[in-house]
């Protein structure tokens, strides 16, 4: 647990910052000239690369064992590209920045998650990291409120961007103590799970292919707030606040439901999955009220999958060739996300409702495959 709340403080710290960044970048390109493809292609692409890199840093991490040395390179990257955000000087600039932000989380995520997964084989995976997404998102929350603040007093997105390098800077203090403290963390795994297979499992590859339906109709949350710019549906210094709320219900979500995760096991997707796809509607077509529901749903979709998806992978593949995993699903999921929110920035240029149901109707698609996973998954629990 100790292991678990320091990754989580850091998290916490790293969350502040870029998820501060993120919540503003969407209205932040619109300001410096770019359209709403753009800006889905920009988020997609960033997505697509932050999660399809994550197979090379797993499968290096796996051969090398040097997870210590890959997460410091990742995290380096990725708190370096937030602030300099301050300086871009047009859209295509920060356009690269915001990718090279999701760069940088590729490579740090699939050692990092290997290495809280050591820790969660005694304390339970749901529970390790539905603590460590709980920090994790408390970042995400407070980084966009203080945003928020600060375009409330100037309105200047670029002094937002420079403040973020002071939770940065701490972010990266705290990784050097962690390294210096738990130098070899796949010690803390005393007993890990007895999987013997010449490949990854058949539920894993099945699980892949609903999670890669389900980051097809999520829609990245820069065209959102692209759509309440455009609309005028939140005001500018609201956006941020919004995002901040979703963050929060993110972060109890991954509590609540990670703990439930090891009671009753993956099935407890299904119905998470229903609700969170219900976003679409009250985000595209609502008003204030209605976003603000929409948000939370969304929310709650984010703290689900990023706690509860590398929980359930843990114990369906062997401990050598987890790294491997997370980052081979990931990059599905990522690749699925930019294909989706390409699709999404086309339709959101012709007609808003297009999108709606394209989101709705890929989200609903990912339940069989999630169901049959549930039913394979089952005996398992019951040995």
């Amino acid at each position: 647990m100790t292991f678990v709340l320091l990754v989580g403080v850091m998290s916490l710290f790293a969350d502040f910052t870029y998820e501060g960044s993120r919540s503003i970048v969407g209205p932040y390109l619109a300001t410096l000239g770019a359209g709403a493809i753009a800006v889905s292609v920009i988020s997609g692409f960033g997505e697509l690369l932050g999660y399809g890199l994550r197979v090379v840093s797993g499968r290096l991490s796996d051969r090398t064992g040097q997870f210590w040395p890959i997460m410091i390179a990742g995290y380096v990257l990725q708190m370096s590209a937030v602030p300099l955000l301050a300086l871009a000087g047009n859209w295509e600039v920060a356009g690269v920045l915001i990718v090279l932000e999701r760069v940088g989380k590729a490579a740090r995520n699939p050692p990092r998650d290997v290495m809280l997964s050591h820790a969660a084989t005694e304390m339970g995976y749901g529970w390790a990291f539905g603590v460590h997404e709980a920090l994790d998102q408390s970042g995400a929350l407070f980084g966009p409120l203080a945003v928020s603040g600060i375009l409330a007093l100037n309105g200047e997105y670029k002094i937002a961007f420079a403040f973020l390098a002071i939770p940065a800077v701490i972010m990266l203090s705290i990784l050097m103590a962690a390294r210096l403290s738990y130098p070899h963390p796949e010690d803390m795994e005393v007993h890990p799970p007895d999987i013997r297979t010449a490949g990854l499992p058949r539920a894993f590859w099945i699980y892949l292919a609903g999670a890669m339906l389900v980051g097809a109709g999520f829609a990245d949350f820069p065209l959102i707030a692209f759509h309440f710019h455009q609309q005028s549906t939140v005001p500018q210094a609201w956006v941020p606040i919004f995002y901040a709320i979703a963050m929060g219900v993110s972060g109890v979500g991954s509590l609540v439901f990670g703990r439930l995760f090891d009671r009753v096991g993956i099935g407890v997707l299904i119905p998470l999955t229903v609700a969170s796809a219900l976003f679409a509607p009250l985000v595209f077509f609502g008003g204030f009220a209605a976003a603000l529901i929409g948000m939370a749903l969304w929310g709650l979709g984010m703290g689900v999958h990023e706690s509860i998806i590398p929980a359930a992978v843990a114990p369906m593949v062997p401990s050598d060739r987890r790294a491997s995993a997370y980052g081979l699903f990931t990059a599905g999921y990522g690749i699925f996300w930019f294909a989706g929110s390409v699709l999404i920035g086309v339709l959101y240029s012709f007609t808003v409702p297009a999108v709606v149901a394209f989101s709705l109707v890929a989200e609903v698609a990912a339940i069989p495959f999630l169901y049959v996973v549930t039913r394979q998954q089952q005996p398992l629990r019951e040995r």
